[in-house]
């Protein structure tokens, strides 16, 4: 399974999507793929925000070796499902798709529901970090099951 979580500038919420869901890949022994990108290229190359940083490494995940890059429309040859984590970002990758099958891999993180961008308010690291692992362990269930069928 190739994953790719996509946030707006790569630096908050799909950071934090991205280590959640490869740290419990990993402790699942699933041999998944598992990145991330932003829609905007403002924080091209840039580590995760600290506010990230720390959440993550409060909850013993580390995405300090994460790097910030723009999602390209090469991504939807690479990867099996496009998770963004709101409708925002998600009407941004479906107008870079070219076909029904790239079309397809796209989806809301949250099935329904915006991931909340904590980039302007420090209290809800939190509550996102929570919301992203929770999510991720659902992930993990649901994919890990389909890939053994």
């Amino acid at each position: 399974m190739r994953i790719l979580l996509v946030c707006l500038g790569n630096i908050c919420r799909s950071p934090l999507a991205h280590g959640s869901l490869a740290n419990l890949a990993e402790q699942a022994g699933l041999d998944w793929t598992i990145d991330s990108a932003g829609t905007g290229n403002w924080h091209i190359g840039h580590a995760p925000d600290s506010r990230a940083i720390a959440v993550a490494r409060k909850n013993n995940i580390d995405i300090t070796r994460q790097k910030a890059r723009q999602m390209t429309t090469d991504d939807f040859e690479s990867y099996d499902l496009i998770l963004a984590m709101d409708k925002q970002n998600y009407q941004d990758i479906l107008k870079l798709t070219n076909n029904e099958t790239q079309q397809r891999k796209v989806k809301l993180f949250l099935e329904e529901d915006d991931v909340q961008d904590p980039y302007f308010d420090d209290k809800l690291f939190d509550f996102v970090f929570d919301q992203i692992y929770n999510r991720s362990k659902v992930l993990i269930k649901e994919y890990s099951y389909d890939s053994h069928k």
